[in-house]
C-alpha cells in the first residue's frame, strides 16, 4: 500500500476551527473545503468554549450534500462556559447530533496547573477566570455528576466520550467506570503530552478498550507548538497496537499549519521518523477514527 492510498479517507477527530473566541487560522467551511479536496472522509470541529454542532450542520447541509464529500461533526466540551459537567447541556447537544462529548479542557484543574504562569495558545478572550474542575472526590471516586453523565452516554452508543485535559487519576477512574457501563467509543486525548500519563497507564487504557490519540500539533516538528517527547511517542507506537491508536491534527491555531495539510504531513512524518507502515497509518488515520465516527460500523 502506498502512502497516497493509505491516507485516502482520512478522518480528523481534533480540529480547532472558527468561529471562536480563540484565534483560529481556519473556520469550519475552510477546513471542510480543504478536506474535501484531499479526499478526507470525516471531520470533527472542536471549541473549548462553545458547542460546534451548529457550524458543522450548516456546512454539511449547504456544502456537503454531494456524494463523496466529508462528513463534518460537532462536539461539546464540558468546561465552565457550558456549566461544567452539565448533563442538561449534554442532553441538548445530543439533540443536535453531537459526536464527541469531551471532559473539561481549559477548565480542568490539571490544565490550569500545567499552564500556571504561561499562556495557553488555544485560550480565548475572557474576562472571568476559570474555576478549576476536578471530578474525583477526596477518596478518588468519580463525582455523582460524572456517574450520571456516563450512565446517560451508555444509552447513546453513537457518541464518543473524550477525556479532555484531566489528570491521569481522573482519566483512570473515568475509563474504568465508562467501560464498566458498556461505553465502547472512548478517545483519550494526547495522553503523552500535558496529561503526562505513564506508558503503563496508557497501555492499560488501551487494553480495556480506549483509543489513544497521537495529535500532530504536539509531535510533528512542522508544528509551532510541538512539545511532545518523541521518545514517549516512539514507545507508544512500539507498545500499543495500531488498532488502539488514532492520528489527528489538533491544528487550527492562528499562525500554525492548516489542519488538512498538517495531518497529511504528520502521516509522512510518522513513516519517516518512526518507521510506521502505510498499513498502520491507514488503520490509525482512516479505519479506527472512521469507526469512532460511525462511518463504517
Amino acid at each position: 500500500m502506498s502512502l497516497e492510498t493509505a491516507i485516502q479517507g482520512l478522518c480528523d477527530l481534533h480540529i480547532h476551527a472558527g468561529p471562536s473566541i480563540s484565534k483560529r487560522c481556519v473556520d469550519a467551511l475552510d477546513v471542510f473545503r480543504n478536506a474535501a479536496a484531499k479526499g478526507f472522509r470525516g471531520l470533527v470541529i472542536k471549541d473549548h468554549y462553545f458547542p460546534t454542532m451548529m457550524s458543522a450542520q450548516l456546512v454539511q447541509s449547504h456544502f456537503g450534500q454531494e456524494e463523496g464529500t466529508p462528513q463534518i461533526f460537532g462536539q461539546i466540551v464540558l468546561n465552565n462556559a457550558q456549566g461544567g459537567i452539565n448533563l442538561k447541556a449534554v442532553d441538548a447537544a445530543c439533540g443536535m447530533g453531537v459526536k464527541l462529548v469531551t471532559m473539561p479542557t481549559v477548565s480542568a484543574k490539571h490544565h490550569i496547573q500545567a499552564y500556571a504562569g504561561k499562556a495557553f495558545v488555544g485560550g480565548g478572550r475572557e474576562s472571568i477566570p476559570e474555576t478549576p474542575i476536578y471530578y474525583l472526590d477526596e477518596g478518588g471516586a468519580l463525582l455523582p455528576e460524572v456517574n450520571a453523565l456516563l450512565e446517560y452516554l451508555s444509552k447513546r452508543p453513537e457518541v464518543v466520550l473524550a477525556t479532555g485535559h484531566g489528570s491521569p487519576a481522573e482519566i483512570d477512574a473515568l475509563l474504568s467506570a465508562a467501560v464498566e457501563k458498556g461505553i465502547s467509543r472512548i478517545l483519550v486525548n494526547h495522553p503523552f503530552c500535558m496529561i503526562t500519563a505513564t506508558l503503563e497507564q496508557m497501555s492499560r487504557w488501551a487494553s480495556i478498550g480506549a483509543i489513544l490519540e497521537l495529535n500532530a500539533c504536539d509531535i510533528d516538528p512542522v508544528s509551532s507548538f510541538a512539545d511532545g517527547d518523541p521518545g514517549v511517542v516512539g514507545a507508544m507506537l512500539e507498545t500499543i497496537p495500531a488498532e488502539r491508536l488514532v492520528i489527528d491534527s489538533d491544528y487550527g491555531q492562528n499562525g500554525n499549519i492548516e489542519p488538512v495539510e498538517g495531518l497529511i504531513h504528520f502521516a509522512q512524518f510518522l513513516r519517516d521518523k518512526f518507521g510506521v507502515s502505510e498499513e498502520q497509518i491507514h488503520q490509525m488515520g482512516v479505519v479506527t477514527p472512521g469507526w469512532l465516527l460511525g462511518l463504517h460500523d
